[in-house]
């Protein structure tokens, strides 16, 4: 088992990327469906100004830190994430990369309608040998016959892993009233990763990620977003605050 970490409430694993992916991997080898998530500060927050998201959101088997807000604030409290982040469309793509090699069938969830068809189709161009039995948009009625359907579709195309990409906190909820009726080893939440595969999304360059100004760059495409960007200052602040309160 990993180190778990303590951020503002959300217990994150301490793992590299390589680490997360073998975690991965040795889920959906399993009997039973197991939950990944991938929180940043924007979820993380969500659950500090909703606290009844924290039950949800720590749920998962395996929780990694997708986003350099989460790092930062995990420095100022004096337990920091020494192995970074590991962002939630890399790990969703060493998945991917590893299904191919190891041949386990995979079914892509989410998006809006032709989204995952695309990702399916341009993914396995890029790795040769994976094998994606199934996709269906993230728009469908989540309580109703239409879900019994599309779990049924989920268990009869044999898929062991299941990529769930629908946003938080919709994904995290979907997977958690539904585990116990899926037949696959590995679920895992993974926002907008179908978007970037798909290629309708385009992710920041590297010198971006490398500086973790991610965020900014996706603003800059995106002004809109910037009611959504005013979290990660309001998280931080936040961090800096009840680091003092402990003091």
């Amino acid at each position: 088992m990993s180190e778990k970490i303590t951020v503002r409430g959300v217990h994150f694993d301490h793992v590299t990327l390589d680490e997360a992916a073998r975690i991965a991997a040795g889920f959906a080898a399993g009997d039973i469906a197991r939950v990944i998530h991938t929180p940043n500060s924007e979820v993380v927050q969500l659950c500090i100004e909703q606290p009844e998201y924290y039950d949800l959101i720590n749920s998962a088997d395996l929780i990694i830190p997708d986003g350099s807000g989460v790092v930062l604030a995990s420095k100022i409290l004096g337990k920091p994430l020494t192995k970074g982040k590991v962002a939630g469309v890399e790990l969703a793509e060493r998945i991917l990369a590893d299904a191919a090699d190891s041949g386990m069938a995979v079914y892509l969830l989410g998006g809006k309608p032709g989204v995952a068809g695309t990702a399916a189709r341009k993914m396995c161009e890029k790795y040769p040998g994976l094998h994606i039995v199934g996709t269906h948009d993230g728009y469908f009625d989540k309580t109703g016959e239409q879900n019994d359907a599309v779990i049924g579709e989920i268990n009869a195309s044999g898929a062991r892993i299941l990529l769930v990409c629908m946003g938080v906190p919709a994904q995290e909820k979907w997977m958690a009233a539904n585990r116990k009726k899926l037949q696959v080893g590995v679920m895992a939440g993974l926002g907008g990763s179908l978007d970037v595969f798909a290629g309708t999304v385009r992710r920041a360059p590297k010198i971006f990620i490398k500086l973790g100004l991610e965020w900014f760059y996706r603003l800059l495409r995106e002004p809109t977003r910037i009611g959504r960007m005013m979290k990660l200052p309001k998280f931080l602040f936040g961090t800096m605050f009840a680091k003092g309160e402990k003091a």
